[in-house]
């Protein structure tokens, strides 16, 4: 079980039209700074990522893919780090890698290989399925007011009963939610997530008391900074539609983003809800607080592409409590997922692929067509 050898790709996957923002907002939806522009400067699907392919010694391979917006440098390193490691000698659960953004699509890749070599699933790796299929919304970004009720009725043709909206404090959120009731009845529920841009507890209590009178609001997303747990606690005691707390593992980086972040929401009662997002493992030791809570979640992206969106849909299944709508949106948003069979969605439902480790096989004329950059190293 060696990582006998590692490719890596570099793959620039555009959005569909119409799947972001209306034409009459230009509001870019990624949030970290990169390539020396600043945070909220550049639209995700203009950044690329990573995938993964590893090959061991016994001819088994594993795929992973990486967050949007990392170094070539730090891939390769970490490749070269686990070239020449034998499975079999390691705990899977705590790599030899430093933590951080670069961390988890290798660690998606040695999963997915490990699964395959004892043809069991990654969702029986995590503990065993509790479900077959998960809950999954739809989405899009900032929207003019006919337009949010549009998108949102173009959900719910398609099957879902749920849409996340990204916004901010200046979006005309409160008519959006109004014209979306008056399309698709008061049963059709939406998630707000303006990350940390209703700005103070203030302009957030105001908008929320605004909502709650529209009554379609599933819950609040981060609404001030994700830093100040406190004031969090203190917006949800005085208002009635519920929050959501997201952690973001990827985001640790900025300095704020932390596993033990979980801790503190819990012993200051600060959300209803939990959105996670991160590696495997990691995302499985918070979605064990959140059972033990009981607080359900769901699984959080980076608007991703197939083979992580796979790893979220058998994480979602080995866990108790993820039973509100995920961030997983399979060829919804991208062009392409790179998958060669898509991922299935139906009626609000991804379904978890079978077979062993993910149960995904890469599109290699997608990876061709879709690669900026590629590189193996070789033990």
């Amino acid at each position: 079980m060696k990582i006998r050898r590692i490719q890596l790709d570099s793959v620039k996957v555009p959005a569909q039209p119409d799947s972001i923002n209306s034409p009459e907002f230009d509001k870019p939806l990624h949030m970290l700074a990169y390539g020396g522009k600043t945070e909220w400067s550049l639209q995700f699907d203009e950044i690329p990522k990573w995938i993964i392919q590893i090959t061991l010694d016994n001819g088994v391979f594993g795929l992973g893919e990486s967050y949007r917006g990392l170094p070539a440098e730090q891939m390769k390193s970490f490749a070269n780090t686990l070239v020449g490691l034998d499975l079999s000698k390691i705990n899977i659960q705590a790599l030899p890698l430093p933590y951080g953004r670069v961390y988890d699509g290798f660690e998606c890749a040695i999963v997915d290989a490990y699964a395959r070599c004892h043809d069991v699933s990654v969702s029986d790796l995590l503990g065993g399925r509790y479900r077959d299929k998960v809950y999954c919304s739809f989405w899009t970004g900032h929207r003019t007011i006919k337009d949010a009720a549009r998108k949102a009725k173009e959900g719910q043709d398609a099957g879902y009963d749920c849409i996340k909206f990204k916004c901010s404090a200046d979006d005309p959120v409160t008519a959006w939610c109004g014209a979306v009731k008056d399309a698709c009845g008061p049963d059709f529920q939406i998630i707000l997530d303006p990350n940390q841009r209703f700005e103070d507890v203030p302009t957030a209590f105001r908008m929320a008391q605004e909502l709650a009178e529209v009554g379609n609001v599933r819950c609040l997303e981060d609404p001030i900074a994700r830093w100040d747990i406190e004031s969090l606690a203190h917006l949800r005691q005085r208002i009635e539609i519920p929050i959501a707390l997201h952690i973001s593992l990827p985001y640790n980086e900025m300095g704020y983003q932390h596993i033990t972040d979980i801790l503190r929401a819990v012993k200051l009662d600060a959300c209803d809800y939990f959105n996670f997002n991160g590696g495997l493992y990691n995302v499985s030791k918070m979605a064990t607080i959140a059972e033990l809570i009981r607080k359900p979640y769901w699984h959080g992206s980076e608007v991703d592409l197939g083979i992580l969106e796979a790893s979220y849909l058998h994480q979602c299944a080995a866990s108790k409590e993820a039973l509100l709508p995920s961030d997983i949106f399979g060829r919804m948003i991208r062009e392409h997922d790179l998958l060669k069979t898509p991922l299935k969605f139906e009626n609000s439902y991804g379904t978890v692929p079978e077979g062993p480790g993910l149960g995904v096989e890469l599109d290699q004329e997608a990876l061709t067509h879709y690669g900026q950059e590629t590189w193996s190293t070789e033990s």
